[in-house]
């Protein structure tokens, strides 16, 4: 199981955060992608770029966000980091590695990948990007199934529903 560098799925950067037009998804996971509109013109665009390769996106919704390898905050190809949900005694602390970061043109944005310990195993990608007319949006986009082992896969039903709502906050995180 997983791809021999600690991930707990095979399918490294199966999210294409690089790509507009997602392409066919491994079997066995969810999919989920949707994408909003956050605003208009170059300073949202900067604003919403800068934010995302610093992980505002997951640190706005309720997370908090470490490197777990010496690098800095920002997202970067490889960067293993530590997120954090809840706080205490009840944190939930979900290991992951980015496994694609994109920065060109009108579009900017990174996927991770689940590394063995985190609840679920799969790949989530942030990405904005912006159209002709001065649009900036932000697509997200997810694979998930549940952990190859551990408690966590007893309780991947109730963890579905907790990314519902973990992902309305997403959508609203760059606004």
């Amino acid at each position: 199981m997983g791809d021999g560098t600690g991930l707990s799925y095979p399918a490294r950067g199966a999210t294409s955060p690089g790509t507009p037009v997602w392409p066919a998804s491994p079997a066995g996971f969810r999919r989920y992608e949707t994408t909003v509109t956050i605003g208009h013109g170059d300073d949202t665009w900067a604003a919403a770029r800068d934010a995302l390769a610093h992980w505002e996106i997951k640190r706005r919704s309720g997370f908090s966000v470490a490197p777990a390898d010496g690098g800095g905050l920002r997202a970067r190809e490889s960067g293993r980091y530590t997120i954090t949900a809840g706080c205490g005694r009840f944190a939930v602390r979900e290991p992951v590695e980015v496994v694609a970061v994109v920065e060109r043109g009108n579009r900017s944005g990174f996927a991770y990948g689940t590394r063995w310990g985190h609840p679920v195993s799969g790949e989530e990608a942030f990405i904005v990007h912006r159209d002709d007319d001065g649009r900036v949006l932000l697509t997200l986009r997810s694979l998930t199934r549940a952990a190859p082992a551990g408690p966590w896969r007893l309780l991947f039903p109730l963890l579905l529903l907790v990314q519902l709502g973990v992902r309305a906050r997403y959508l609203r995180a760059l606004r």
